[in-house]
């Protein structure tokens, strides 16, 4: 039996402004063959080294399903993905921060939204070079840097982050600060339309959406460690009105209850790939 290999590499600036790591990822199939990603607000780079292919499940008729080239692009979501693991047994990754991979599309972040783009369509014939030149790679480290080369020529000079986006996210990140989505564009000063249209550019999601899925991303950090008992607890520490909100949120975004999760969750990673 062999043991999963997994190394994660932070890029240097300018991509650190923009990115926050590079990861690799190598093992054997995994016992069970589909695996939920559920929604982190940022848009994510997957290429499959094992197979040109990505497979992508209905949610909602897991017997139906989409393929896609083995590079594909991940917009921001607000709902989980199925995503087939059975290929997936060499991958290498870029996760964006929010906000930062619109500086490399030649299009809005928001037409990403809950989308998963083969990269050809994004970046045309180079995406089919890049993959091959990583699959020439020799080493994890040698394919990080080719990636790294990749993005900064890709980078789009004149689509520096919004100063206003970069303040807003950070402020949402804090779920328990009480920030509201209106004092924070009070502290900006500009207007609430141009803001909202900006933030949805950029990110990929509305200010709404991007709190909801930070706040959710806070509880399933605090699922972890609590038990059961205490997710009336648990659900006003992270800013829900009670249990019921923090429940119907919950099962938006992951289809499961948080019973469910806490019951399951050797099954399921809101990060792909990961070993169980």
């Amino acid at each position: 039996m062999h043991l999963a290999i997994h190394h994660t590499f932070h890029p240097r600036p300018p991509l650190s402004a923009f990115i926050k790591s590079f990861w690799y990822y190598q093992g054997e199939r995994p016992a069970h063959t589909r695996e939920r990603r559920l929604p982190d607000g940022s848009v994510a780079l997957i290429i499959n080294l094992h197979d040109d292919l990505t497979r992508i499940y209905d949610p909602h008729n897991p017997d139906q399903f989409q393929d896609y080239c083995g590079s594909v692009i991940s917009g921001a979501h607000s709902a989980f993905t199925l995503i087939d693991t059975l290929s997936l047994t060499s991958v290498i990754g870029v996760d964006f921060k929010p906000g930062g991979a619109w500086p490399f599309l030649p299009l809005p972040a928001s037409e990403l939204h809950n989308q998963v783009v083969s990269l050809e369509i994004i970046w045309g014939q180079e995406a089919h070079s890049l993959r091959e030149r990583l699959l020439a790679a020799a080493t994890p480290q040698r394919q990080f840097s080719l990636l790294e080369q990749f993005l900064l020529s890709r980078l789009i000079g004149t689509r520096e982050a919004h100063p206003a986006i970069t303040f807003a996210t950070q402020a949402l990140h804090d779920v328990s600060s009480g920030q509201t989505i209106s004092s924070i564009i009070e502290q900006i000063g500009i207007g609430q339309t141009r803001f909202l249209q900006v933030f949805r550019e950029a990110v990929g999601l509305t200010p709404k959406q991007f709190y909801r899925v930070l706040r959710f991303q806070e509880a399933l950090r605090r699922l972890e460690q609590e038990s059961p008992e205490r997710l009336s607890r648990l659900a006003m520490d992270c800013g829900y009105y009670d249990q019921a909100h923090f429940i119907h949120d919950f099962q938006d975004f992951s289809g499961l209850t948080p019973r469910s999760y806490q019951a399951q969750r050797s099954e399921y990673r809101n990060h792909i790939i990961l070993p169980n």
